[in-house]
């Protein structure tokens, strides 16, 4: 499915620090992620079709985090376009302080926050899934988590017409093909990651461009 993005639209990108990535929020900057880059790229692109790009990713946040802030960061902005990736410190806290979030309470407030939009905008969703690249040989074991969740953001897309961007498999397979992955090195991995979750400028350029794939002008 793709974005149909009319000029003038107000697209909202939302989630945690894959999409905040050195935004000021004080001075309303989009960063020097993904996000920038997607701006970037629709203006070259689409230079007649002018749009406001919002960024409101906060570092850390899970999902109970956008459902928390759901009214100001989302449905007060009136977007015409929501572009939503969430989950990954939901499965980090887990093995890093012991702090899990069941996959049903993950699924509760993503569709919450759907609902929400669906019943006070006309936006447009785009989801994109969580991701890990293993740098480090214990985020292997992260997948028995995160999988479930990828799960969870795939059926949730599929049950209401959401655009989906399958980052994890996308990423995954630009990372393996890059080689270097063997006898314990991880060299493909963090060439798109450093540390497995946060995205290196080749990694972000990736994102950004897989995003404007799934967009078009009307």
């Amino acid at each position: 499915m793709t974005l149909s993005i009319k000029a003038g639209s107000t697209v909202l990108f939302i989630g945690d620090s894959i999409t905040e990535w050195g935004r000021d929020d004080a001075a309303g900057s989009l960063g020097h992620g993904y996000v920038r880059m997607a701006a970037d790229g629709w203006a070259a692109a689409h230079p007649e079709h002018p749009i406001t790009v919002i960024n409101k990713g906060i570092g850390g946040n899970r999902a109970v985090d956008l459902r928390e802030r759901w009214t100001r960061d989302a449905i007060d902005v009136a977007p015409d376009v929501v572009t939503i990736m969430v989950g990954i410190n939901d499965t980090w806290r887990r093995f890093d302080a012991d702090d899990a979030t069941s996959t049903e309470s993950y699924e509760t407030d993503l569709r919450f926050i759907l609902g929400r939009l669906a019943a006070e905008t006309s936006a447009q969703v785009l989801f994109i899934e969580p991701f890990v690249l293993p740098v480090l040989a214990d985020q292997w074991e992260w997948r028995e988590d995160l999988d479930a969740r990828i799960a969870v953001v795939r059926r949730v897309a599929a049950e209401t017409g959401a655009t989906l961007l399958a980052a994890d498999g996308l990423l995954t397979e630009l990372a393996v093909n890059a080689g270097g992955n063997s006898g314990g090195e991880t060299r493909g991995f963090a060439r798109y990651a450093d540390d497995g979750v946060h995205l290196t400028d080749e990694g972000n350029a990736e994102l950004a461009a897989a995003w404007l794939a799934r967009t078009e002008a009307i």
